[in-house]
């Protein structure tokens, strides 16, 4: 079973608001895992017919982070690296998958992977996070004054 996450408002990973938006629909499986399906179009065009390695980044960036946060962990990401396989095809169906692969007290490192039509990895980054809640205690507070 998966459940679908939130949209995030203005984000331009995910967020339905946000006109320039990527658009994607994310979701988290029993097992923890972060996926989506999403198709690239003209608007995150960088070579021609191709998508633009900062789209394929930011959607990494945003479903590694997102994974961990989905798991309950108010976290900031501190690196993060991506790794350009196979280039991204516009208009045509891709698959995401995002993972956490090491949780200590203070640091959590997660995994992902832009996937083609095929099952090819293109795309595979990692990302590590600390556990950061007072920083987004002051969010908090900012919005409610």
């Amino acid at each position: 079973m998966k459940t679908q996450l939130p949209y995030h408002g203005w984000c331009f990973v995910c967020g339905h608001e946000n006109p320039h938006s990527i658009g994607l629909t994310l979701f988290v499986n029993d097992d923890g895992t972060l996926t989506s399906g999403f198709t690239l179009n003209e608007a995150q065009q960088g070579p021609p017919g191709l998508a633009h390695g900062g789209s394929s980044a930011a959607i990494l960036d945003e479903a590694m982070g997102l994974v961990v946060w989905a798991a309950g962990h108010k976290v900031a990401a501190v690196n993060i690296e991506i790794n350009y396989l196979k280039p991204l095809p516009l208009n045509q169906p891709l698959t995401l998958e995002a993972r956490i692969t090491q949780l200590d007290e203070k640091k959590i490192l997660s995994a992902g992977e832009i996937k083609l039509r095929d099952s090819t990895v293109a795309v595979s980054g990692r990302g590590v996070y600390v556990v950061a809640p007072h920083l987004f205690e002051q969010v908090r507070l900012k919005r409610k004054a």
